[in-house]
């Protein structure tokens, strides 16, 4: 079972696509979505999505992350093919979703969204469907009081 909403965010540090380490600052208001694979159909639908809407997510002051079990090599071209502004972080081991208790199936990542603040989980997506999933967060975001509704 994943790590459900009002659990300790777990401290995490992994390398993105610019082969940089990385820990997200969970104080503040941040979305980690876990993805299967690079570059297939959905995973690029739901990536180009958070793109989309970045600049929203960066002028309410929510940080994104996507995170799948391909290296930094892989999230490298596909954030290079698709313009991701956001990190990317490699999991080759499934170290990060082992620590947000989400599942691998054939080494892969089950589709899941956490959303935190103040180093707590607040909200969880499971069995995401990639279409609109990035509008439907932020606009939860908003309703839950994380952010400012105007700025959206």
């Amino acid at each position: 079972m994943v790590l459900e909403p009002g659990t300790t965010v777990p401290d995490i540090v992994a390398e993105n696509q610019d082969g940089d380490r990385v820990r997200p600052d969970f104080a503040t208001p941040t979305v980690v979505y876990f993805y299967p694979e690079d570059d297939t159909s959905g995973c690029t639908t739901e990536a180009k999505e958070f793109e989309e809407r970045y600049e929203q997510y960066e002028s309410v002051g929510v940080d994104v992350y996507g995170v799948s079990t391909d290296d930094v090599d892989s999230h490298a071209e596909f954030a290079e093919a698709h313009d991701l502004s956001f990190d990317l972080l490699a999991d080759p081991n499934g170290n990060v979703a082992e620590a947000f208790d989400v599942d691998l199936v054939d080494g892969r990542s089950r589709r899941t969204t956490f959303v935190v603040a103040r180093n707590q989980v607040v909200g969880v997506y499971e069995g995401v469907r990639p279409e609109g999933h990035a509008t439907d967060v932020l606009r939860d975001l908003g309703e839950a009081g994380l952010l400012d509704a105007t700025e959206q």
